[in-house]
């Protein structure tokens, strides 16, 4: 049996990006040893597209604090990223003070105008990766609305779904994080931001439908025994199969 602790992290963005990454490192302090850590969609910078630039910038400054803070833990977050002379959506994973894993985003939100500003990745970018030889994968907010996508990252034991999930459209956060991991029979980490016009609803799903989520906290947490997804397959065999270690 494998044993981790899971931690959704759900805070509200605020202008002054240094103070998000402060506010940031002292919930990830406070996260035992060996667990997996998963904070909101661009919840360093929010969507900065006025000060892109100095937003790229940023991310490489807090890119190496959070290598320094994954020592011990695996930590996951979107920052926003030059790539070229463009800029992406880019969630990457941290793990033994090392990136293990890069994703941009693929499918663009129209309504937040993210298709306007960003590059979006390449559908070949949404793939399975191993953490300690557990199968993980990443779908990044809007692009868990895509049934194409789930088939992607089939097979992958944990998904992270880091997101800034619109208030108004929360049951949909909700429902569709919940069916993904009953209908991949894996564990969904999912954390969405604070604040007025957010949904929250972070939380950590198991392969039976079992929802860990508090509004009222600014982490989520769950004790897991990855075996779950193991037997969860087994029993319901609908084709599932661990992805290659």
């Amino acid at each position: 049996m494998i044993f981790r602790t899971f931690y959704s992290i759900q805070l509200q963005t605020k202008g002054i990006w240094q103070e998000n990454l402060d506010r940031l490192e002292s919930r990830i302090l406070k996260c035992v040893d060996n667990s997996f850590i998963l904070a909101s969609e661009m919840f360093l910078t929010g969507f900065a597209y006025q000060q892109m630039d100095k937003a790229n910038d940023f991310s490489n400054l807090a890119t190496k604090k959070l290598k320094e803070l994954s020592t011990n833990k695996t930590i996951a977050i979107t920052m926003m990223q030059k790539s070229g002379e463009q800029y992406i959506n880019l969630c990457k994973v941290f793990h033994k003070g090392k990136i293990i894993h890069t994703q941009p985003k693929v499918k663009l939100f129209a309504l937040g105008e993210e298709h306007l500003y960003f590059k979006p990745g390449k559908i070949e970018d949404i793939k399975i990766f191993q953490i300690d030889n557990i199968p993980c994968a990443v779908l990044n907010c809007f692009e868990i609305r895509f049934i194409e996508l789930w088939q992607r990252v089939r097979g992958a034991k944990v998904v992270f779904v880091p997101a800034a999930w619109g208030k108004t459209r929360k049951v949909h956060f909700q429902t569709l994080t919940r069916a993904l991991a009953i209908a991949n029979q894996c564990f969904v980490i999912a954390s969405s931001c604070a604040g007025e016009e957010y949904a929250k609803g972070s939380c950590i799903i198991t392969p039976y439908g079992t929802v860990y989520k508090n509004d009222s906290k600014d982490i989520i947490s769950a004790s897991i025994n990855l075996s779950e997804a193991d037997k969860m397959r087994s029993h319901i065999d609908t084709g599932v199969s661990n992805a290659a270690t």
